[in-house]
Formats: structure tokens, sequence, C-alpha cells
């Protein structure tokens, strides 16, 4: 860990006993609320949920946790600067760059995970046997996210242009069922999506593995980080209970995300896997996201660089 970046750690760490020691925040909020995102297969926040860890943590203070179940990054972004969310329990890193490209201050408080073969481009089991094949081929899944990236990344290992396919902007749900209709010959699907399509007979071209990274993280809005450091410090040592619980029992963790999500024990543990999970970001990841600007600046989704450490509080990089 460099200097500088334990300098800033040591002055986050600061801030909180500083504003524990006034106890004014604590007392200025009655109802913290957090996204509840369960896909692609975010088990810690699952099993704080399921356990209420969040509500005991903060039951002594009177402070009620309200979940709001939010998928889309962009629309937790749209909440946490209205104010009506609090803490983005997971949303993705490309969300978080395009928030404070527009304006948005989103920052990045924790790590959840990096769920590179969750992600995949899937097709029939008579379509392209490799990337290559599809070219001249029509392929659905959501524009500007890290499904598109990878699609992109995909395409120029084999020295093809996005433009060398037919990229069609779908939702997930929609591309696999038009991918299994045979009204698209690929697919950009995700996690249990990935293994349904499977089961339907249908087959992963390639994963995110090697291409791109996806990394999901934890966020709350500028304004609520520094009115509130110890409530923020507080979530993430419940997030890190959490972690801990899923690493003393799995099984146990499992079978509450087989639950939430409504699938076989068997096809949670494969979610299990290829999760990725992490509490904190590294050196590698602020490469990573440096490399998603780039791709969003060419894909004209913002007019200027943001630097990806500036969107990142100290705590998102301690253990």
């Amino acid at each position: 860990m460099s200097t500088v970046l334990k300098k800033l750690i040591l002055l986050f760490a600061a801030l909180i006993i500083a504003a524990a020691s006034s106890n004014a925040m604590a007392q200025s909020i009655d109802t913290i609320n957090v996204s509840y995102v369960k896909s692609p297969f975010n088990l810690q926040i699952m099993v704080m949920k399921s356990l209420g860890m969040l509500e005991k943590e903060f039951a002594g203070d009177n402070i009620g946790i309200s979940w709001k179940e939010i998928n889309s990054g962009a629309k937790q972004s749209q909440a946490l600067a209205a104010g009506s969310l609090d803490i983005a329990s997971v949303i993705n890193t490309t969300s978080v760059l395009l928030a404070n490209a527009g304006q948005n201050p989103v920052k990045i408080i924790g790590g959840v995970s990096r769920p590179c073969e969750t992600f995949a481009i899937v097709v029939r089991d008579d379509g392209p046997t490799n990337v290559a094949g599809l070219k001249g081929k029509i392929v659905a899944g959501p524009k500007g996210t890290v499904l598109h990236q990878m699609l992109v990344a995909a395409l120029d290992g084999e020295g093809l242009k996005e433009s060398d396919v037919k990229f069609v902007h779908m939702g997930l749900p929609k591309s696999r069922t038009a991918l299994l209709a045979g009204q698209v010959d690929a697919a950009l699907l995700a996690a249990s999506l990935v293994i349904k399509s499977k089961e339907a007979g249908a087959r992963v071209l390639t994963t995110a593995k090697g291409l791109v990274t996806p990394i999901l993280v934890s966020a709350a809005s500028q304004k609520f980080i520094s009115e509130h450091p110890d409530l923020v410090a507080r979530y993430l040592k419940v997030f890190r209970k959490a972690m801990a619980f899923i690493n003393a029992d799995p099984e146990k963790a499992i079978a509450i995300g087989a639950k939430e999500h409504g699938i076989s024990m068997q096809d949670a543990r494969t979610l299990y896997g290829w999760a990725g999970f992490t509490t904190h970001l590294s050196a590698e990841d602020i490469s990573s996201m440096k490399k998603d600007v780039l791709f969003m600046k060419e894909n004209k989704m913002i007019n200027t660089a943001i630097d990806p450490a500036s969107v990142c509080m100290p705590s998102a990089f301690m253990e």
C-alpha cells in the first residue's frame, strides 16, 4: 500500500472518530435507505438482509433500515442524487463513472465482487463456434454496459469491430428470449440467465474473463458520506461481517442465496463459484476502470475523461 493511500485512510478514520465523538450524525437520521440488489449473485447483501444484520447494528440508535429494490445502476445513481437512497449496496463502476461525468458525485465506499465468469456471450447450439464466427451476425444485449464492453473486447481480439456485427440494444431477459426464439444469433447475458439458457440447449461462446473486469461496488453520495461518515463506516463493518459469515459457513450462505433467487442449490453453488467476492478495491481495479473510461469516451457516453481514483473514498481500499 502506498504512503499516500495510507495517509488517506488515516484521514478518513480521523473524520469518522471526530464525527462519532460529536454524536451528531446518528441523532440526525432515523432511517438508512439501502438498495437491495440480488443479481448477479450478491451473496453478502442477501445474507445481510436475510439475517437482519444491519437492523441489529443500528437498533440501539433507533435507526431503521429501509431496503429498496433498485437493480439499475443508473436508477441507483439518480436515487442517491435525490436523497431517496443513502447507500447503493451493489452498483457497477460504469454507473458510478457515468454519474460523476454528469456532475452527480457518487463515491465508491467499498468493493463487492469481480464476477468475470458471470457475464457471457451466449449462442444457440447450432450457432457460431467462436467469436470470429459472429461476423455478420445479430447480437442482442444492453448498450453501454460491461456486457457491451465485453463484446467489443472479444471482437477486437479477433481483429473485428463492433460494426462487423449487428448489435441490437435489448434488455437481458428479452435478449435471452430472442436468442432461444432464433431472432438473434447471440445474446449478452449474465448470472442465472446464462445457466437457464444452457439448460435450454444454448452454450457459452466466451465469458468476460480475460476480456474485461466487471467490478461491483458499494457507493454513497458525497453529501451522505460527508454528513454521516460514522454510518458509512458501520455499514462497511456489517458488510465485512456478512463476508465472514459466508466464509465460515458457505453452504448456509448459499442456501440463503438459492432461496432469494428461487434457484436450486446446484445452480446457486455455480453462481457462488463465479462471483469473485471481495471487500475492497485494488490498484488493478483502478487500471481496469481507466479502460472503462476510454470505452465510454469512444462510445460517446461521456465527453471528458474521469480519473477513477477521484470517485473512490479511502475506505474503498481498506481490507
